[in-house]
């Protein structure tokens, strides 16, 4: 197919595609070739290439470039996908339909290195779910959010990308000098972020590997020093860091009523709560801010600061987030 080429010196060809690339006239949809000692640029209008080249427009048979698709153009439909890292997620129940989206995402413009498959619902008190890897090798990456990165094994432990404009929101408050405890800190989305941002974190887990990453990722970041991750059950904290925090995180939704005894043991004077719930959608709110008051008692008053649902989590439930002020009396 005859386009329009902008002929150059081989030796300046670098150069020049870069101008033509700035000046937006690189036509993609044609190969570059080279012929001797001249190189010849595909251009999408001849009559805005720059005068102060010194270059000449030819009119040039050009190979058509082999450009990857998406995966829906090869597919034919809009597959669901997710990315964590370089490792693309799937949730597929038919395993040929699985393999087909996989062949496609391998074979698409989607960088990826890995294609997984939800081979299990989240299971177990440490919420971790079995996977099929249908791509690629391992089930570990490293997520970027927010300007940090997160090394993850989503095989180990729970992690979820769809939550991180809410961690934004969140870590945002934040002020340096903070005291925070992170009670489910999984491997530091929160945590990481929080002693970014200046405050002194304790961040804690039930889950040893997930622990392992949050140091991983503390370091990896540069807050270790701000940074104390602790292996096992936030109930035991009580003793060592009563009455010292300013800020806590509560973000275990389906059973953070249960531990909100050990958040008012571990609130100082006045504590900001993160707390996330999974309720219905005709009362979203009413029933964690009733434990939060029960929890309180009449050690604190309870003064609610933000309303907000994070997420749809299934038909007719919500995933939300209470931020409450706790005072004490």
């Amino acid at each position: 197919m005859s386009v329009p080429c902008v002929a150059a010196d081989r030796e300046h060809g670098e150069a020049v595609r870069e101008r033509l690339a700035d000046a937006d006239l690189l036509d993609g949809d044609h190969e570059i070739a080279v012929e001797g000692d001249t190189i010849y640029i595909p251009v999408t209008d001849p009559d805005a290439v720059p005068d102060d080249l010194g270059t000449t427009v030819v009119e040039r048979d050009a190979a058509e470039r082999d450009r990857p698709q998406p995966p829906a153009a090869i597919l034919g439909y809009e597959p669901s996908l997710e990315r964590l890292g370089d490792i693309v997620i799937i949730d597929e129940d038919d395993a040929d339909r699985a393999r087909e989206i996989a062949d496609a995402v391998v074979a698409s413009d989607v960088p990826c290195e890995t294609v997984l498959n939800r081979a299990s619902p989240i299971e177990g008190e440490l919420r971790v779910r079995r996977w099929d890897v249908l791509a690629g090798d391992g089930t570990e990456t490293v997520h970027r959010e927010y300007g940090h990165e997160f090394l993850v094994d989503v095989a180990a432990v729970y992690f979820s990308p769809r939550l991180a404009t809410e961690r934004h929101r969140m870590i945002e408050q934040v002020d340096p000098d903070e005291r925070v405890v992170d009670m489910f800190a999984g491997v530091g989305p929160y945590a990481v972020p929080m002693a970014a941002r200046g405050a002194e974190v304790v961040a804690c887990d039930l889950n040893e590997r997930a622990i392992e990453y949050l140091r991983a990722n503390a370091e990896r970041n540069g807050v270790e020093a701000r940074v104390t991750a602790i292996a096992g059950d936030v109930r035991a904290l009580g003793d060592d860091h009563a009455d010292t925090a300013d800020r806590l995180v509560m973000n275990l939704p389906h059973s953070a009523d249960e531990f909100l005894d050990t958040a008012v043991r571990l609130a100082g004077d006045d504590c900001v709560v993160h707390y996330y719930d999974i309720q219905h959608e005709d009362d979203p709110f009413g029933p964690g801010l009733e434990a939060i008051r029960a929890a309180a008692g009449d050690a604190y008053d309870v003064t609610v600061e933000t309303e907000r649902v994070v997420r749809s989590y299934a038909p007719y439930e919500h995933n939300v987030c209470l931020d409450v002020r706790l005072t004490r009396r």
